[in-house]
């Protein structure tokens, strides 16, 4: 694959990730919801740390929540650099199309996280009891690098109280599938799901 179709599928990734994060935005409060079917929702939420809502702040408690925000979206930035000049030196060397596709994919998802965490703070105002504004005259909800990442796809398959016999789990009410993702994140699972059940034809070269 050329740079020139890796660079495209990265800005149609980013595209349809950031249009739909913008819609949901500005037409939806935070967790309203719309029912597709009764395994797949569009449920609004907002991403303040990393993936499942995990913050750094969890584990290293002598860190303030704003500190560990900066901090985890400075990883960020450093490892989607690090993503571009893998890529980068992946088309060089004429590696396989699975792999470009697959690091292409990681890369896009990233960037497009990475917008929400750096600017979204600063260019929309508060979701919370509202619909948010685009670009509002009083300003953000936070500062720059304080921004929270848009989730909206939800897949409920299954949910109800899990037998007394499973481990860790029994008795409980448990839904399958829980989290709420985005465009973006799927990019970024999609790609690495390729390069784990893929190995092989990914690195041929």
């Amino acid at each position: 694959m050329s740079l020139k179709k890796a660079s495209l599928l990265i800005i149609i990734i980013l595209l349809i990730d950031q249009i739909s994060k913008i819609y949901i935005k500005t037409h939806f409060a935070l967790h309203d919801k719309i029912e597709i079917f009764n395994w797949f929702q569009i449920l609004f939420v907002e991403n303040e740390g990393m993936a499942w809502g995990t913050k750094i702040s969890d584990f290293v408690s002598f860190i303030s929540d704003r500190t560990a925000k900066v901090c985890l979206t400075i990883f960020r930035i450093l490892a989607v650099i690090g993503i571009g000049f893998w890529l980068n030196k992946s088309i060089k060397a004429r590696q396989s199309k699975t792999l470009i596709f697959a690091v292409s994919l990681i890369l896009a998802g990233a960037l497009g996280n990475i917008i929400d965490s750096v600017f979204y703070g600063i260019v929309f105002d508060s979701s919370s009891g509202q619909v948010a504004s685009f670009l509002p005259i009083e300003g953000g909800y936070d500062s720059v690098f304080h921004g929270k990442v848009v989730d909206m796809l939800h897949f409920p398959m299954w949910s109800g109280v899990m037998p007394d016999w499973i481990p860790f789990y029994g008795g409980q009410y448990f839904t399958f599938f829980e989290p709420v993702f985005n465009i973006a994140d799927m990019a970024i699972s999609t790609g690495i799901g390729i390069l784990i059940f893929f190995n092989k034809r990914a690195f041929s070269n």
